[in-house]
């Protein structure tokens, strides 16, 4: 028995829809990707430079620190301080203003204190001791001349440290000092208890016990602030 074969042509039709299409495009949003996603990478690129911006600008005004550090100099903060404290040290080294008390009147580099009051010339230099002075020590004629000029009352006897001293019979200061007679003269007598008295015209020895005014003297001191 024959066997009979039967060949057929298969012609398959484009529409059958076994056509290969090509993939299908990705849709451009997908790439951008959702709007909170873009909101959180522009605050991240946000934040990004603003440190990037503290960042140089530290180090722009730590950089003269470092600098200053490195040369050893000291910080315009520390040199201030140096300054102010200079400044204290100068105004305390300072001499301050010289003043006389109230009621004494101002002489060269003496504050001297012309005595309403009469008294003995022992009395009148306990007094000067209670005010912190000394009676008058007079040191050249130049000053004597300036002293009386200042006085106010022609003829009046004021007592000066200034006494005839036993058993030396010299004329001392209450400082201990010899009168030198080439500077000062003294009119009258030179015996014991004898003590110096002045006047505009001049200087006269009296009786230790005679009462008259005074004259007190102290050093310039300081003004309080």
């Amino acid at each position: 028995m024959d066997t009979q074969v039967t060949y057929a042509d298969l012609k398959l039709s484009r529409d059958t829809g076994l056509e290969i299409s090509s993939p299908p495009s990705v849709p451009q949003d997908v790439c951008q990707g959702p709007p909170w996603h873009r909101f959180a990478l522009k605050l991240a690129c946000t934040g990004v430079i603003l440190l990037a911006l503290t960042v140089i600008g530290l180090s722009v005004t730590v950089s003269p620190y470092l600098l200053v550090i490195f040369l050893g100099q000291k910080s315009p903060i520390e040199k201030n301080s140096v300054d102010v404290q200079e400044k204290r040290n100068e105004t305390t080294e300072r001499p301050s203003p010289l003043t006389c008390p109230m009621h004494w009147r101002l002489l060269q580099e003496k504050c001297l204190l012309f005595s309403n009051n009469f008294n003995t010339w022992t009395d009148s230099l306990a007094d000067c001791s209670r005010q912190e002075s000394s009676l008058l020590l007079i040191q050249d004629q130049e000053e004597l001349r300036l002293i009386q000029n200042l006085m106010d009352d022609n003829g009046v006897f004021y007592g000066i440290g200034l006494n005839f001293t036993l058993p030396e019979k010299k004329w001392k200061w209450i400082n201990g000092s010899s009168l030198n007679s080439n500077i000062l003269q003294i009119t009258g007598d030179a015996k014991e208890n004898s003590c110096a008295f002045i006047t505009q015209t001049a200087i006269f020895s009296e009786d230790c016990t005679t009462e008259n005014k005074w004259i007190c003297q102290k050093d310039l001191k300081p003004i309080r602030n």
